[in-house]
C-alpha cells in the first residue's frame, strides 16, 4: 500500500503546474486585482478608502514575462500577502480597448493611454502615492514603476519600499534593494 501510495505522488509531484488563469481577454486574472471603470482619481479614492497603495499592472496577451510573475513570482506567500492585503492593483492590457481616465482627466482606451504613458514592456507595474494633485498625469504622479519581470526579492522589496515610503526618503530604491537583499539572503 505505501508503495501505491509512493507511486501516485511520484506521479502527481511530476505533473505539470497549471497555468495561471486567463480571462477572456487572455490577460492573467489573479484574486488581488480589482475590476474598476479604470478611472485613475476614482480608484486612487477607493484605494485609501480601504487604507491600500493603488498600483497599476500593464499585461498582454502572450506575454511570457507576464506568465513568469503569476506563475513563479507573485504566488510566493509574502509577495501574495503585500498584493491582496496592502494594493489595490488595477489591470490594464497593453493593446486593450476599455477606456482609461488618467488623473489628469483625460479619457483614452487602454493602448492609447499606454502610449501616453510611455509603457513599453509587460509587465510593468506603476506605483501611487496617497495623494495625486490635480492636472498630473500619472507618469509624473508615479512613486515608483517597475518596467519588467523581476525576481522574487527585487519584487517584494519594491512592493516594501513603497508601503514603507521609500521614495520619499535618502535611500533610493537600488541601495535599499541591495541592504534588503544581503539580509534576505536569497537569490533572485
Amino acid at each position: 500500500m505505501r508503495q501505491l501510495m509512493a507511486a501516485a505522488l511520484a506521479v502527481l509531484m511530476a505533473l505539470p503546474v497549471a497555468a495561471a488563469e486567463l480571462g477572456e481577454d487572455g490577460l492573467h486574472k489573479a484574486p488581488w486585482m480589482r475590476e474598476t471603470f479604470k478611472d485613475l482619481r476614482e480608484d486612487l479614492d477607493e484605494a485609501n478608502a480601504e487604507g491600500r497603495r493603488l498600483a497599476v499592472i500593464f499585461e498582454q496577451r502572450g506575454c511570457i514575462y507576464c506568465t513568469r510573475m503569476h506563475e513563479e513570482i507573485f504566488p510566493e506567500p509574502e509577495i501574495a500577502a503585500a498584493l491582496e492585503e496592502e494594493y489595490f492593483v488595477v489591470q490594464i492590457n497593453l493593446f486593450g480597448d476599455v477606456e482609461v481616465t488618467d488623473f489628469d482627466g483625460e479619457a483614452l482606451s487602454e493602448k492609447d493611454m499606454a502610449r501616453k504613458w510611455g509603457i513599453l514592456f509587460t509587465p510593468t507595474m506603476m506605483f501611487f502615492p496617497e495623494e495625486v494633485a490635480g492636472g498630473v498625469s500619472a507618469p509624473e504622479a508615479a512613486v515608483a514603476t517597475m518596467p519588467g519581470a523581476f525576481g522574487k526579492w527585487t519584487t517584494l522589496n519594491m512592493l516594501t519600499w513603497v508601503l514603507e515610503h521609500g521614495y520619499a526618503g535618502e535611500e533610493s530604491f537600488q541601495r535599499y534593494h541591495a541592504r534588503m537583499f544581503a539580509t534576505q539572503g536569497g537569490s533572485e
